[in-house]
Formats: structure tokens, C-alpha cells, sequence
């Protein structure tokens, strides 16, 4: 599964309308040529994984348009004076941005072909029923995390169990977003009831009973479900096949992939044979143009200090911040993306047009100029760190017990411990906010920006985002509307495609 490829069929069918049919032309591929055995059941499955990637299998609509959009909002950013995602981060997006767009049109098209393996596969006799209810319940597993993304990240969105089989269905209303929470949470028990605990050879890559654990976890987290959170993430750490990686900058070079701290990863690798082209740009898109780089986006100034706080037991900058951001410090190095050489930060600050920049994603790879590192969506420290948030919020008697997880993770990184007994509750719930999430899972996809929206809408301690932005200095801050900004628009095309559907509060 260590490379996506994209499978032509439709996303959306109408093979149940034979008035929309043309006379089938055998030498192409349909509804009724394709669902035949088990290898036409993995190319639908890939098809619905790259949708991870993007819905147009382009490495640019991937960073330039959904990887912007669900990151440059935060706080641990800054963008480069760019044209490149600007309305987003300075808060003044409208209906039409084509980046909001890409996301919305890339987890709906995923979602769509989970929704035709959910429901084609179950009638494909040439696969065992053991086989049938494993890619049913990945497909499930793919839908739930589709629609988490979108709900995350739109609130008021149409909930697609089924493909359409007549015009009318495409004209769906939105649905409550507890309908929607509801759905989430029965794919993923279903997904983990049916999933395989482990993956190997090519399959490895591919989701795993433990993943659909991870992200039940999450979910419940996210609706503030704190003592089922606790329940299912205890059991992810306690009894999942997953550690903390010794090096913290192996999750980012290539080394760690799909490794043991690797819970769920966008899979690239680097390929272009056969006309494939499967890399991404982080590693131009964070380098300074000193070392062949583009320099789109820096840490900000806050995540900058966050991260001069975190040290070792001799007021060192822990690995996590060597391994994070390229800053002026002695030991702090880069690699050229052009020779591959590591370059100490004193060798060119004179050339630099900024004083910070991430590190993440930009380990030598393939020698190609763009590369083929996966790209995280959890890894099993964001899992301790969720697992310690559900258990201080669970009980103010537990977070000694979550304090011990959290230095679990700061310990992997040579941070020093937070003393057993030094926070309350309400303290340890900052720490790890405002310092632990952002200093270790930094500029990491879809992490950050959703961490805010679940903390603005739940109804334990609640922090609006305007408030946030200002404390930490985010530029445009002032531009921020809570509840406006809080999600994204509907998309103005979507819109107009649909007269059912209500644009979001705002816009």
C-alpha cells in the first residue's frame, strides 16, 4: 500500500437508472464489468485511499490547497507573504477559495468510493466472506475518517451512506452533526470488529483494528466522551503494537515509516515509473531559499518560544526542537535539498530572510528533488497525548497518572519530566494544549487547526479562538470572528449545485 494508484470508475453512480445508461461498450470499464473478484475489490479500496492524497492525485492540490487549508489557520504557523493560502490565514477567505474547495472535494470523493465498496463487494461471490467483511470494514474505516475530516472542518455537512440512484439523490440536505458523530463512531466499532490486527508485506500501510481503536479514541475525545476516550485509548497503548520510537526525527526522514510509533500514514514513495509521480514538495516548501528551498511558511513567533521552554535536565533544547525547526543555535542543521548536505544554521544566516523554519518532511529521500516521506495523521505519541488529556479531564484525581504519560513522550524526545504533583488539573490541561500537542506534533496535518475547533466547542474549559490567536500573537487576529471562522464556508460551487443545501453562519 506503499503507493496510491488512481483507478478510473465512477465516484458516484447511476447504475441503477438504466435511463441514464448508454449501450455498454465492453471494451471499457462499468458497474457491471468491474465487481467481479477480489482484486477488482483491492483497486476500488486503493481508489479510496488516495483520496487521502487528493481527488485530482496531484502532489500540488495536496500542499498547495488541502494541506494548507487545514493548517495555516493556526497558530503554530506563519506564512510566507505569498498569494498561497493568505485569505485563510489572515481570516478573510470567502465561499470561492479553491483550497477549502480541494478538501471538501477530496473526502467526499473518498468517502464515495467507500460508500460503493460497502456496498458492492458483499455481492462479488468470488470472495470469501471472511475477505468480504475485512474490505467492507476498511471501507468503513475510510468513510469514518472522510467524514470526520469534513465535520471537523465544515460542521453542517450531508451525511452519504449510500451512492445515488436516481438525480434526486444528489440533491442532499446537511444533516445534524450528532447524526454524523453518530455515524463515525458505528463505522469505526464495526471497522474494528472486522479489521485485521496487523498488516505485512505490501499491505502494511493499509488500516488495522488498532487503527480504527485510535480514532474511536479520538472521536469520543472530540465530543468530550472523556470515560469511553480513557477506555479505548488505554487499550490502544496498553495492548496495540505500537511504541514511541527511539529518534524523534525518524518519523519525519523516511526511516520510521510505518513503523512502530506509525498508527496511520498518507503513504508516498517516491515513485514516477510508469507515469506515476508519487512525491510531495514539503521539503522545498519549508527550506530557506538558501538551501534551494521556497521558505512558504515558518513556525510563528509563539510555537518559537514554546519550543525554547522545552529542554532537557540540563537546559538543553530537547531533540524535538532540533528536530522541528531550523533556528539560530549552534547545533541546529539543515539539510540542502539540492546536495543533500546538512548545513549549520551560523553557515548561512547571513542569506536567511527568515530567522526560523520546520525541519519536518525535509530528510533526503530519493535524490529527486521532491520526496516520497509519508505524511503523519497519527502517530502513537499524538495517541499518549490524547489518552493523558481523556484521563486529567476524566477526574482532577487522575492526572498524576496523566502527567506519567506525558513524560513518556517528553522523555522520548530527552525533555525533562514534569514533576509528579506540580499541576493541578486545570494547569496540566494547558501544558498540554498550549505546549505539548503543538511542541510535538508542530505543522503536522489536520492536527493543530482541529485541536482548536474541538477546544472552542466543547463545553469543558472552552477557549475561543479569537483569544487564543491574540495571546499568541497570530498575525490578522483581529480579523478572527468566533463561530465564523471557527469552520469553513460551504463551497460557493457546492452551492450552487445544490439548492439544498444552507451556507454555514457568516459567509
Amino acid at each position: 500500500m506503499k503507493r496510491y494508484v488512481i483507478i478510473l470508475f465512477t465516484a458516484l453512480t447511476f447504475m441503477g437508472c438504466q435511463d441514464f445508461l448508454e449501450p455498454e461498450n465492453v471494451q471499457e470499464l462499468t458497474e457491471s464489468s468491474f465487481w467481479q473478484n477480489e482484486a477488482d475489490a483491492r483497486k476500488a479500496l486503493v481508489a479510496a485511499y488516495a483520496s487521502l492524497q487528493s481527488h485530482t492525485g496531484s502532489k500540488w492540490t495536496f500542499f498547495e490547497q488541502m494541506y494548507i487549508s487545514v493548517t495555516w489557520k493556526a497558530d503554530d504557523i506563519l506564512n510566507a507573504p505569498t498569494d498561497y493560502g493568505k485569505s485563510i490565514a489572515d481570516f478573510t477567505n470567502g465561499t470561492d477559495d479553491g483550497a477549502i474547495a480541494s478538501f471538501w472535494k477530496a473526502n467526499y470523493t473518498g468517502l464515495s468510493y467507500a460508500n460503493q465498496i460497502i456496498e458492492k463487494v458483499p455481492g462479488i461471490e468470488a470472495i470469501s466472506d471472511e475477505n468480504k467483511d475485512a474490505f467492507v470494514a476498511e471501507a468503513k474505516f475510510l468513510r469514518a475518517l472522510y467524514n470526520f475530516n469534513l465535520l471537523v472542518a465544515f460542521e453542517n455537512i450531508p451525511l452519504i451512506t449510500e451512492t445515488p440512484k436516481s438525480p434526486e439523490d444528489f440533491y442532499v440536505s446537511q444533516a445534524e452533526p450528532s447524526a454524523v458523530w453518530a455515524q463515525i463512531e458505528q463505522d469505526l466499532l464495526e471497522a474494528k470488529a472486522d479489521l485485521p490486527a496487523t498488516r505485512e508485506g505490501e499491505d502494511v500501510g493499509r488500516a488495522t483494528s488498532w487503527t480504527a481503536a485510535a480514532y474511536l479514541g479520538k472521536v469520543y475525545l472530540f465530543q468530550e466522551k472523556f470515560g469511553s476516550a480513557v477506555t479505548e485509548l488505554t487499550d490502544v497503548v496498553d495492548n496495540g503494537p505500537y511504541d514511541l520510537l527511539p529518534n524523534y526525527a525518524d518519523n519525519f526522514n523516511g526511516a520510521g515509516e510505518n513503523g512502530v510509533e506509525s498508527v496511520f500514514e498518507i503513504q508516498w514513495s517516491g515513485n514516477r515509473a510508469n507515469g506515476n509521480d508519487e512525491r510531495h514538495p514539503f521539503n522545498f516548501e519549508v527550506t530557506p531559499g538558501a538551501l534551494g528551498g521556497w521558505e512558504l511558511y515558518y513556525p510563528s513567533d509563539w510555537l518559537l518560544s514554546e519550543m525554547m521552554t522545552d529542554q532537557t535536565p540540563t537546559a538543553e533544547y530537547s531533540d524535538r526542537v532540533y528536530s522541528s525547526i531550523f533556528f539560530d543555535d549552534p547545533n541546529s542543521e539543515m539539510l540542502d535539498v539540492y546536495s543533500g548536505v546538512s548545513v549549520p544554521y551560523a553557515d548561512v544566516k547571513d542569506d536567511l530572510s527568515h530567522p526560523k523554519f520546520f525541519k519536518k518532511y525535509t530528510g533526503e529521500f530519493d535524490k529527486d528533488y521532491y520526496n516520497g516521506i509519508n505524511i503523519h495523521l497519527m502517530r502513537f505519541a499524538d495517541v499518549l497525548l490524547m489518552q493523558a488529556e481523556a484521563l486529567n479531564e476524566e477526574s482532577a484525581a487522575n492526572t498524576d497518572a496523566a502527567i506519567a504519560i506525558v513524560n513518556r513522550v517528553r522523555n522520548r524526545s530527552n525533555a525533562a519530566d514534569i514533576p509528579l504533583g506540580s499541576m493541578n488539573q486545570s494547569e496540566l490541561r494547558q501544558q498540554i494544549r498550549h505546549h505539548e500537542r503543538p511542541v510535538e506534533l508542530a505543522m503536522e496535518y489536520t492536527i493543530r487547526w482541529f485541536d482548536l475547533y474541538r477546544w472552542a466547542k466543547g463545553s469543558t474549559a472552552p477557549e475561543k479562538i479569537s483569544d487564543i490567536m491574540e495571546a499568541h500573537d497570530k498575525p490578522f487576529a483581529e480579523n478572527y470572528v468566533d463561530g465564523k471562522h471557527d469552520i469553513f464556508p460551504i463551497p460557493l460551487e457546492e452551492m450552487n449545485k445544490n439548492e439544498n443545501l444552507m451556507q454555514n453562519d457568516g459567509f
